[in-house]
């Protein structure tokens, strides 16, 4: 009977991987057919969703995420505008926001929309700085990466589905964090400063992949279980960044969409079933798949840079992050938090 409940379960995790891989694989092969202007968001969204549970992502939801998308993206293109001339005033809001969205991830509420509004919150002051003409039509790249992430993951649970899920509310209970405001708070300092140093740096400006990196190893980790489980986090996500290298060089010799689909199946079912596993480093590897779409699609993309960045440069975008936000974690956040997740780990 263990064998037999090992099995199932072994199942369902390639069956969940399998999703993950088609998803984005064929997310962003759609969106460079089509000329998408930032080709990585709806896989980099269809990933989050299937990641953060096993059920499809409901309608209700989805509708809900949609919203969040175009609330929050206007309102951060209005608060740039107003306080563009102040960036005291709009960091600190900006730090508020990313304190309340910690806080909810702490007491383990907010699912996916958690890192929706992150990545939003990220972009849209980004991009308006280094590309104002684009203006409110960030909402609308958004908007689409949202509705397409949402529309992808329904596709691959139709195309594998699975009749025995475990029960979705039992999976959202356990995400509580003891001191959740002090965590919050941490968390959101470093990554306020992440995103400082990209807005007050021309050569780090259209730098997306540092503080996007950030908030996804922030919302993942369970601050270094030892130096062992640190020494992985960073071996993972710089795997993330030179497989991300190597298909980039692939689709430069083979330029078709059948090329890129494939390569990105292929590492899709590399990080991403790995990433539902039931293992420690599992939340790393869907860190390192977010790495590996963040590069690829940037490398891709049609978006004009402020400044020629080869993929070395990207890695290293990615190793710089890595690297700081371990240091900040073990600095700022709470200690107890810390000696649990040693004491997880510990033989």
């Amino acid at each position: 009977m263990p064998a037999e409940a090992l099995a199932a379960g072994l199942a369902r995790r390639r069956r969940i991987g399998l999703r993950v891989a088609l998803a984005v694989a064929t997310g962003l092969t759609f969106d460079m057919a089509t000329g998408a202007v930032i080709p990585f968001l709806g896989a980099l969204f269809a990933a989050q969703f299937l990641v953060s549970g096993a059920r499809p992502l409901p309608l209700a939801k989805a509708i809900g995420l949609v919203g969040i998308v175009l609330v929050v993206g206007q309102a951060f293109i209005l608060l740039s505008g107003i306080f563009g001339d102040r960036p005291a005033q709009f960091l600190s809001l900006l730090g508020l926001f990313y304190f309340l969205c910690f806080f909810l991830q702490a007491e383990g509420r907010g699912g996916p929309a958690i890192f929706v509004c992150l990545v939003i919150a990220i972009m849209v002051p980004l991009l308006d700085r280094v590309h104002d003409k684009l203006d409110t039509s960030i909402i609308a790249i958004l908007l689409q990466g949202c509705a397409s992430g949402a529309i992808l993951s329904w596709l691959a649970h139709a195309a594998l589905p699975d009749a025995d899920m475990p029960d979705e509310a039992s999976v959202q209970a356990a995400g509580g964090v003891e001191g959740a405001a002090v965590h919050a708070l941490a968390s959101a300092v470093i990554l306020l400063m992440a995103v400082t140093f990209c807005l007050t740096n021309s050569a780090f400006s259209s730098a997306l992949v540092i503080p996007i990196t950030v908030a996804s190893l922030l919302l993942q980790l369970d601050l270094a279980a030892g130096w062992r489980v640190a020494l992985g986090l960073v071996a993972v996500n710089l795997l993330g960044g030179v497989l991300a290298s190597l298909a980039f060089a692939f689709v430069e010799l083979r330029p078709s969409l059948l090329s890129l689909f494939l390569v990105v199946l292929l590492v899709g079912l590399i990080l991403g079933g790995r990433a539902t596993a039931a293992h420690p480093y599992a939340k790393i590897y869907g860190g390192a798949l977010t790495t590996f779409l963040i590069l690829l699609g940037t490398g891709l993309s049609p978006l004009p840079a402020s400044t020629p960045e080869s993929f070395a440069t990207r890695i290293g975008y990615v190793l710089l992050a890595v690297v700081y936000t371990l240091c900040m974690t073990s600095l700022l956040w709470p200690r107890r938090r810390a000696a649990g997740a040693i004491a997880e780990v510990s033989p």
